[in-house]
């Protein structure tokens, strides 16, 4: 039976590919360096920041701690404008926590940027605790972040649903044991989602409500 539900939240909860894309574009730009693609940014999002501007253009490790501390400080400017919460999130949130299903977030976002968003955008309920890159735990896909909701939360493995729509997080939920499920509408397609082997698949989010209420 599952009381508890561990959601990714870039992706999953909401779409923040545009706030991201935005401020990437803008670190590498003041910085002087020429600036990735939009899907050279997009196939990162999911791992932690450093790594993403690392990867997005292609730069060494020295290079992208620099474009990391850029991008942290311009991120508010675009993130209240440029993300939205994904239609059905809101409301299914409502209904999981009246529900008494026990929630909390798994991000490789940073704590005061999560923060921000969830309150700008009325979402800062019914998560019971998160866990996000200023844990400093071993990032996704490894099980780290989960283990350590399920210690925190006092849940075994089975009794979890992890949500996210990368494969880093199915892989993740799968690695700690727990049942998994991959929404197709945010950063990785279904075809690339399905090779981590999700127990359930979702092209809507308010689809969790028939998956629970089994």
């Amino acid at each position: 039976m599952i009381k508890g539900i561990f959601f990714d939240f870039d992706g999953t909860l909401a779409d923040t590919v545009p706030a991201i894309v935005a401020t990437m574009k803008t670190a590498y730009r003041n910085l002087g360096l020429e600036e990735p693609s939009d899907q050279d940014i997009i196939v990162t999002i999911g791992l932690p920041l450093e790594e993403c501007c690392r990867l997005a253009g292609g730069i060494d490790k020295a290079l992208a701690q620099k474009v990391t501390e850029e991008y942290r400080k311009r991120f508010n400017d675009f993130a209240a404008e440029h993300t939205a919460i994904f239609p059905g999130v809101h409301d299914t949130i409502g209904w999981l926590h009246e529900k008494g299903f026990r929630m909390a977030i798994c991000t490789s976002r940073g704590a005061p940027s999560l923060d921000f968003i969830l309150k700008a955008r009325d979402i800062d309920f019914g998560f019971e605790t998160r866990v996000t890159a200023d844990d400093h735990l071993t990032p996704k896909p490894a099980p780290d972040m989960v283990l350590t909701l399920l210690e925190r939360m006092g849940l075994r493995a089975e009794e979890v649903l992890v949500v996210g729509d990368t494969t880093f997080d199915i892989d993740m939920g799968n690695a700690a044991g727990c049942r998994t499920c991959a929404v197709t509408y945010g950063n990785h397609g279904r075809e690339r989602l399905l090779e981590s082997h999700p127990s359930f698949i979702i092209d809507d989010f308010e689809c969790l409500r028939d998956i629970l209420a089994q």
